[in-house]
């Protein structure tokens, strides 16, 4: 169910025009705000996208399905994020140094 989603995720930011590697950031800030199982999180996140109310109640939905898998799924679900930043295009794009701070920050915050 999660490569499901991060898989649909990718492929809808392909289908609105977006190049990957510019959504990267973006894409891994909404997952970690999934993560949260927090609405204030999650609605703070997609507000910056101009989310309509039916975006916003699918999001809940997807969040709703996550926190049910319990702390195993949102230990082991960053590194889905940690893989993505790794990959060449979203080094190439971002480079290093924004890399690097994001490793910082997950291995600071016990996440990876």
């Amino acid at each position: 169910m999660k490569g499901t989603l991060l898989l649909l995720a990718l492929l809808v930011i392909g289908e609105l025009g977006f190049q990957t590697t510019e959504a990267c950031l973006s894409f891994v800030r909404s997952y970690g705000a999934l993560l949260t199982s927090r609405r204030t999180f999650l609605h703070a996140d997609v507000s910056q996208f101009h989310a309509t109310v039916a975006e916003r109640v699918a999001f809940e939905k997807l969040q709703d399905c996550l926190s049910e898998e319990g702390l195993k799924t949102k230990i082991l679900n960053p590194q889905i994020l940690l893989s993505l930043y790794l990959s060449p295009e979203c080094k190439k794009y971002y480079g290093d140094d924004i890399i690097k701070k994001v490793q910082d920050f997950l291995n600071q915050s016990n996440i990876h």
